[in-house]
């Protein structure tokens, strides 16, 4: 089953627990990551952006390309290639796109590759522009959805055989190692440059919670590097290890705050809980799967951070308020394993490979 994906980011990891989880039950399965895409989609940009596309690609060029930021099964096979070019692509039963701009490049995949299939992870039209976004969707491919509001997406949009196959976490590696009860005032949030991520608005709620509360403390981790935004007084670790963002970011935090425009699932959020924080989220979507307002954690509108800090501070000032949020959003997310979601994957494929 190969499958396109490069990049550390939350797709990419979804693809490999599955990745791992599909070869661990005797599948073979290859991670296909092209140094670039060889049909990449018309989209207008200006200068600066085809300049920084520029350097980006002549670095991944040159350097190496380890996967150190997410384990991966020995049973994986990892291949990397200099083009999306269908030579070279292994023959197999299934073929994946698991990114908009992929889908130009699976689509001209000959009948050989596997049956064309699409996992969409969230609606990307803050990467894209939507007319081509939403053309992918409508692309002739099996296609499978992480999150309920992809579904209705895609509903809107004409697709009505869509699979929904929820996301997961490793509940061997997020769980509350630590009590839930007594942790310190210290706000855990995963930083992004990226505007959707809204991280602008998580730095605002901060400011205005620590204006009430001056012991606060907050924690940021990242992939990226950080920016001027960031107060002095927070605590910033730029691509930390899993272990770490488990027994020091998360297990050390008491609340998880994900102030994103939109969220395909919510992966930080949803580990975050697993460890034994209470969620302060903005009602992004993708985090619906799994808090609810009030009974699994805090939610507010994208966009306000003075409706987050509200929310912030009703947690930092209610420790039994808190403690309730956190045990409960905890239980809410053990529902969701790599396990299920694997035998859901199972039976899509044998669907449509008719194996």
């Amino acid at each position: 089953m190969p499958c396109y994906q490069w990049g550390p980011s939350g797709g990419v990891r979804v693809v490999y627990e599955y990745a791992t989880t599909l070869a661990n039950r005797g599948h073979e399965v290859t991670v296909v990551h092209p140094r670039r895409l060889k049909y990449v989609p018309r989209q207008q940009s200006n200068v600066y952006q085809r300049a920084r596309k520029g350097v980006r690609w002549l670095r991944e060029l040159l350097s190496p390309p380890p996967v150190n930021w997410h384990p991966l099964g020995n049973a994986v096979k990892l291949l990397f290639v200099a083009t999306s070019d269908f030579r070279n692509i292994p023959d197999g039963d299934a073929i994946f796109a698991t990114a908009w701009h992929t889908v130009p490049s699976v689509l001209r995949c000959p009948p050989t590759k596997g049956k064309k299939c699409y996992l969409i992870q969230h609606y990307e039209v803050w990467q894209g522009p939507k007319g081509l976004v939403d053309a992918t969707w409508q692309a002739p491919l099996c296609k499978i959805v992480i999150a309920k509001w992809l579904k209705e997406v895609g509903l809107e949009l004409g697709c009505q055989d869509v699979t929904y196959i929820p996301n997961a976490i490793n509940h061997e590696i997020y769980r509350c190692a630590q009590p839930v009860e007594g942790r310190p005032r210290r706000v855990a949030m995963m930083f992004s440059r990226e505007q959707f991520k809204g991280s602008a608005d998580g730095i605002r709620a901060l400011e205005i919670a620590k204006e009430r509360f001056p012991d606060l403390k907050a924690v940021f981790f990242s992939a990226g590097r950080p920016d001027g935004s960031i107060p002095k007084w927070v605590e910033f670790h730029r691509n930390p290890p899993q272990d770490f963002i488990v027994n020091e970011i998360y297990s050390q935090s008491s609340i998880l705050l994900c102030p994103s425009l939109s969220e395909g699932w919510g992966l930080p959020a949803a580990e975050a809980a697993a460890c034994g924080c209470a969620v302060v989220s903005t009602d992004n979507g993708g985090v619906s799967e799994f808090i609810q307002h009030g009974i699994t954690g805090l939610l507010s509108p994208p966009g306000n951070p003075a409706r987050m800090a509200e929310n912030l501070c009703k947690l930092i000032k209610d420790e039994q308020l808190r403690v309730r949020l956190a045990k409960a959003g905890g239980t809410s997310v053990s529902r969701f394993s790599w396990d299920k979601s694997t035998d859901l994957m199972e039976d899509f494929l044998m669907g449509v490979t008719g194996g």
